[in-house]
């Protein structure tokens, strides 16, 4: 089973302002498979819960993004099976970080993505969370 991507994109023409480069697309087409529903993930391990120590958009990033690998993996799967991300900030000034970062673990991959920026998540700390779906194929 292939994904299907519509209109496929890049931020770079969407958004020649701003300094990012990320692969998305309007809609993402699957038939079959196995649905991954993720938590919305935040800045800290999975196994224990506890925030990495960094209040750095950059860092969280990494960090849930990584959350993210390692979730679809032990589902079965690979990043090539994400097909929506939602993105939540806290501060509109840390989203070209936030998604420049995203884009390095989704790079080729054209998930549907939706942005928001938020008052707040539920620790004062935590700058962004992502959740996300992944199909992964039977």
């Amino acid at each position: 089973m292939d994904h299907r991507r519509i209109r496929k994109f890049n931020t770079k023409e969407t958004y020649p302002e701003q300094n990012l480069d990320n692969d998305f697309c309007q809609a993402v087409v699957t038939t079959g498979g196995k649905v991954v529903w993720l938590r919305g993930q935040c800045p800290q391990n999975l196994e224990d819960a506890i925030n990495i120590d960094s209040h750095d958009p950059v860092a969280q990033t990494h960090k849930i993004m990584q959350n993210i690998k390692q979730l679809i993996e032990e589902a079965g799967g690979s990043m090539e099976h994400l097909v929506k991300v939602v993105v939540y900030i806290t501060d509109v000034r840390h989203r070209e970080a936030v998604y420049c970062t995203m884009g390095e673990y989704i790079k080729g991959v054209f998930p549907v993505s939706t942005g928001l920026v938020v008052q707040g998540l539920a620790r004062p700390e935590w700058l962004v969370e992502i959740d996300g779906t992944a199909v992964i194929p039977e």
